[in-house]
């Protein structure tokens, strides 16, 4: 895998969904609608009625480590990348205070409202590619050349 360590100028954009929608699809949806080619979570904050996450013991082999969730969540931390293969990690508070998280597979049904702020690296382009040492598809970072 080919991947670049070079910095970029940073565009910033933000965004807010409302209740009922689905966080992970509404941020692939802005992502392609913008055509954005090197999206980042910069800051989300917000609020949850469901989550389906993946958990740390997972592997490419054991993918049965998954968490549903169904509840009010605080959205306490979202970071990662919005490539066309997102790749989040959410950490989400209870009613009781008590936070847990996950790789995110989706489900993030919204309670009041997520008001995101998304950076874009310019100068760059992510991609995923499957890494045979993880059994994963990981993030490859190229230099943009249009």
């Amino acid at each position: 895998m080919s991947s670049v360590g070079a910095g970029s100028s940073m565009q910033v954009h933000a965004v807010r969904f409302g209740p009922g929608q689905e966080l992970l699809a509404g941020l692939q949806a802005f992502v392609d609608q913008r055509r954005l080619r090197a999206p980042f979570i910069i800051t989300c904050v917000g609020s949850l009625t469901k989550a389906t996450l993946r958990l740390a013991n997972a592997t490419a082999t054991n993918t049965n480590e998954v968490m549903h969730l169904n509840g009010r969540f605080e959205i306490v931390s979202l970071v990662g990348t919005l490539n066309p293969e997102a790749h989040l990690h959410i950490s989400l508070s209870d009613g009781e205070g008590k936070t847990l998280g996950g790789h995110v597979l989706g489900d993030l049904e919204i309670f009041t409202t997520a008001e995101v702020v998304i950076g874009e690296a310019l100068d760059l382009q992510f991609v995923r590619e499957m890494d045979e040492k993880t059994g994963f598809p990981e993030l490859v970072v190229r230099t943009r050349s249009d």
